[in-house]
């Protein structure tokens, strides 16, 4: 991509990769060059960290290894006793929930199950679907995130800004994500098929890849609050 020629145009090439950024459900099989994947990160690296500690490690799965940690998961969470043994290592979501925030997840989750036809009460097609998480939607790039679990809050903070930025670079190759914290339930089994050292925590996976363009949940745009509604102004 060459340099904008004004600041307007730079604006509008940022402001587009940021908000054509949506998690995409539904992948084509299209391969993704490792050359195209290598430079995504290295232009996420530029993320900022606090004493510029970069506390990322990244490992990406194409292939015969997706396939084979895709097929361990799903046969566990398949099976009621085995998934059952398998809980998350952190909390990523409240153990209490409050309005604004559990309408919100509400309506996102029963806007997807409306447009896959999903009811309320057809627990077998939830299912099914809740696992296509962990196919990574069928993306050929399949990601997974750790951390060292000597740092703190300060460095999971900078992680979030580290994954936004993988997620807006893939934007300016043509490509989609979907972050996944669905993964941090199958931990173990992450950890044993990436031989991660008991140092190494996971904090969640990602897709990478060519959206489908005929997948109906691929149509899905959640909604945001403005501006107004969460800025105050002060001076």
């Amino acid at each position: 991509m060459s340099e904008p020629t004004s600041g307007v145009d730079r604006a509008a090439i940022v402001d587009a990769a940021i908000t054509s950024r949506r998690s995409v459900r539904a992948f084509l099989p299209t391969p993704v060059p490792r050359e195209t994947v290598e430079q995504i990160l290295s232009v996420a690296s530029r993320a900022p960290s606090g004493t510029n500690t970069q506390p990322w490690q990244v490992h990406v799965l194409t292939g015969t290894s997706l396939a084979q940690l895709c097929n361990a998961i799903v046969a566990a969470y398949d099976d009621p006793e085995e998934r059952a043994r398998h809980t998350e290592e952190y909390a990523y979501y409240p153990t209490e929930w409050a309005s604004p925030y559990i309408d919100r997840r509400r309506k996102v989750g029963w806007d997807l199950y409306g447009l896959l036809g999903i009811a309320k009460t057809d627990k077998a097609r939830m299912h099914a679907q809740h696992g296509r998480n962990f196919r990574f939607f069928d993306a050929p790039v399949g990601l997974i995130f750790t951390i060292d679990r000597i740092l703190q809050q300060g460095s999971w903070l900078d992680y979030g800004m580290f994954l936004q930025s993988v997620m807006v670079a893939a934007r300016g190759h043509g490509l989609h994500t979907c972050p996944q914290a669905a993964f941090m339930q199958w931990h173990r089994i992450i950890a044993a098929h990436l031989e991660l050292p008991a140092t190494q925590m996971v904090v969640c996976g990602m897709a990478l890849g060519h959206a489908d363009p005929d997948a109906i949940e691929n149509t899905l745009v959640t909604e945001r609050e403005p501006v107004s509604g969460f800025a105050r102004f002060h001076g």
